[in-house]
């Protein structure tokens, strides 16, 4: 009896630990998106406009496949959308689209913007139907003195199609650490491996875009392993000059080095050039806490963040946040007080 216990117990401390590890968060309601939406078949990227004409579309109940809206047998391609007021007390509030399971693939739009995908569309066809949509909305996009636009475009291949099931709705963010530099949301992306790419000069245009956090199998359209390459810039305010800074960069599966403006700043893991070479040892359970130099950030210019990173098996990608620069003083306060 006393083995089984034990056995039994193991799990929930180890599961309490890495949730202790992470700063804390939740989610409240501000407003349901279930309900009536515009629905209509076809493919055409003027659908993602505000401004588009969508009253002759069918209108649908939402969370529901679109079979059972009467698009009896449809698989292709067809675009949602919906318009929506937030209260204005979410004004400075940290925001958060809710859109459930979609089969199969998506990109989610808000007022023209693209804000978030999941799943590849063809000819690169990959299925996102088991990853359940959680789209950041940007600072400055949400219009709080009238009606705001989401524009979904869905591709199914087969069987059921459309926003099919989960929570539907805009909610609010609560964070007891919120970042100083948010970094969440689309980075430049590409597979492969050169050193040449954490150079600050490197032209990244060309590269995918995917989200971060999210599972890079999630968004670029197949199963990958082996080595790819984040990067991104940011502005430094004047106001960060003299302070030290924590990089936040959640957790990554499997491994990682970091390069602020071509410097190496950090790393988890050992890599080498050869992946052959490359052992694992849980490391993407670890969160990414990174004590950078006050010279490692430059003030009042753009920085680029490089991130290299290597995946042994399954799946891969930095894929829990949070993903973020805060002072090293309220770092060490909220630690502290924890």
């Amino acid at each position: 009896m006393k083995t089984f216990i034990t056995i039994l117990f193991i799990p929930f401390l180890f599961v309490s630990a890495i949730k202790a590890n992470q700063p804390e968060e939740e989610y409240r309601p501000v407003i349901s998106l279930e309900g009536k939406w515009k629905l209509m078949i076809g493919d055409d990227m003027r659908r993602a406009s505000p401004d588009f004409d969508d009253r002759h579309w069918e209108t649908v109940e939402v969370p529901s496949s679109w079979e059972n809206q009467g698009f009896h047998g449809y698989d292709g391609y067809a675009w949602y959308r919906k318009k929506f007021v937030v209260p204005k007390e979410y004004k400075d509030a940290s925001l958060i689209l809710f859109l459930g399971y979609i089969d199969d693939v998506d990109e989610t739009y808000i007022n023209g913007r693209k804000i978030g995908h999941k799943g590849s569309f063809p000819p690169h066809y990959w299925t996102a139907y088991n990853a359940e949509r959680r789209y950041i909305i940007p600072d400055g996009l949400i219009n709080f003195n009238g009606y705001n636009t989401i524009a979904v475009r869905v591709y199914d291949s087969q069987i059921d199609g459309g926003i099919v099931k989960g929570k539907i709705g805009i909610f609010q963010r609560i964070r007891n650490l919120i970042p100083d530099v948010e970094l969440e949301g689309y980075w430049n992306f590409k597979t492969g491996d050169n050193m040449e790419w954490a150079k600050p000069g490197y032209d990244d245009r060309e590269w995918n875009q995917i989200v971060v956090p999210g599972i890079w199998e999630d968004q670029f359209g197949k199963h990958y392993d082996g080595f790819g390459w984040y990067r991104r810039q940011f502005k430094a305010p004047e106001s960060m000059a003299g302070k030290r800074y924590v990089l936040m960069l959640g957790k990554i599966d499997d491994i990682d080095e970091v390069y602020i403006n071509g410097k190496k700043v950090a790393h988890t893991g050992e890599m080498h050039d050869q992946p052959c070479m490359i052992t694992t040892n849980n490391e993407h359970y670890r969160p990414r806490y990174y004590y950078l130099d006050e010279e490692d950030i430059v003030p009042g210019k753009i920085n680029t963040i490089a991130i290299r990173v290597f995946d042994k098996g399954g799946e891969g990608g930095i894929y829990e946040g949070p993903v973020g620069l805060v002072e090293l003083r309220r770092f060490v306060r909220y630690w502290r007080s924890r």
